[in-house]
């Protein structure tokens, strides 16, 4: 006889994942018989499902991807930046491939938030996580603490957890960008940075004072701003620092947020005054239609995305114990010369 009576509520996938201490994709896979998941899990599973006289609902797994029946999650800390928007593209150009689908958290870069984004999409049974941390703290994505649902984490290695992460090149391109203003003959360099607590933002910042400790200039603290990613901080900052008595000759942002900032108080300096230079990380539309020339620091967040998507999905094939591993995207220099 079933463990379940018809008057009761019907049992989800989601019940049985929570009574085996598993995710909702290992029992899924157990059932349909699928590769990544142990022998010895899959007759547990099995054993269960008999035990409480479980039947999956046809209907909602129609209702999903209508393929492996997988659902990710992808949580980000700013929708505003075209960065996670393209990140998401190249995450869903993978999942697409698996028939899964993707499902959007965002955090406003609070790490409570966070942890609150994160704790909902594992409750609604998603079968593994790409995340955009917000802090520094990663303890609440330890797999003991998502019922073994696999994470990716993006623009940010693991702190304190054994996951895979894909990072952008953060030090090595911003060390560059500062390198070729130095090589232009500019010593004042101001910097629009993000805030210390991320992984981008210490980073970069990082690669702005390594140059200008390699070519013999002192860290000025007025010349320096490390702030949320917001383009009217940025741009308030911008003006500070060029109002200075001796203001910077160069600016560099650590993200496109930043630059539009910097671009709006350059905007409106008089003609008469000496022009200041602007680098920046991250592409911004229309670059090569500003007012001013701009060298970004470049790389494909598409990119992102998909490596980040292609390490979920291969860790979720993976059938025993595999290191974590960390895949770097390259950045390049890119002129962009004002119009005539």
């Amino acid at each position: 006889m079933s463990a379940h009576s018809g008057s009761e509520p019907a049992l989800t996938m989601r019940d049985v994942a929570a009574r085996l201490g598993v995710s909702p994709m290992t029992v899924s896979r157990a059932l349909r018989g699928q590769r990544g998941i142990g022998e010895a899990t899959r007759q547990r599973v099995l054993a269960e499902v008999e035990a409480l006289g479980y039947r999956p609902n046809k209907r909602a797994r129609e209702l999903r991807s209508g393929g492996p029946n997988e659902l990710i999650g992808l949580v980000v800390t700013n929708l505003a930046n075209p960065f996670y928007s393209q990140l998401a593209v190249g995450l869903e150009q993978i999942c697409v491939g698996y028939g899964a689908r993707v499902m959007l958290g965002s955090t406003g870069e609070d790490p409570a938030a966070e942890r609150g984004v994160v704790a909902d999409l594992v409750d609604r049974g998603v079968d593994g996580l790409v995340v955009v941390p917000a802090g520094h703290d990663h303890s609440h994505l330890a797999g003991t603490r998502l019922r073994d649902v696999p994470v990716v984490l993006a623009a940010s290695p693991p702190m304190g957890i054994d996951v895979d992460c894909v990072l952008v090149d953060d030090f090595g391109g911003t060390r560059d960008a500062c390198r070729r203003l130095i090589a232009r003959g500019h010593r004042r360099i101001g910097f629009l940075g993000l805030p210390p607590s991320l992984w981008t933002g210490s980073e970069r910042f990082r690669g702005y004072a390594v140059a200008l400790e390699e070519a013999g200039i002192a860290l000025d603290e007025r010349y320096v701003s490390r702030h949320r990613s917001d383009s009217a901080l940025a741009e308030q900052a911008a003006r500070a620092m060029l109002a200075l008595p001796d203001p910077p000759t160069a600016l560099l942002t650590a993200n496109n947020r930043n630059t539009v900032g910097a671009l709006r108080a350059l905007r409106d300096r008089a003609r008469d005054q000496e022009p200041v230079a602007l680098a920046g990380f991250d592409d911004i539309e229309l670059a090569d239609m500003l007012h001013l020339p701009l060298t970004v620091v470049s790389y494909d967040p598409v990119e992102v995305g998909r490596a980040a998507a292609t390490l979920l999905f291969e860790r979720q094939a993976s059938t025993a114990p595999q290191p974590s591993r960390r895949v770097t995207i390259a950045t390049t220099l890119v002129d962009h010369p004002a119009p005539r």
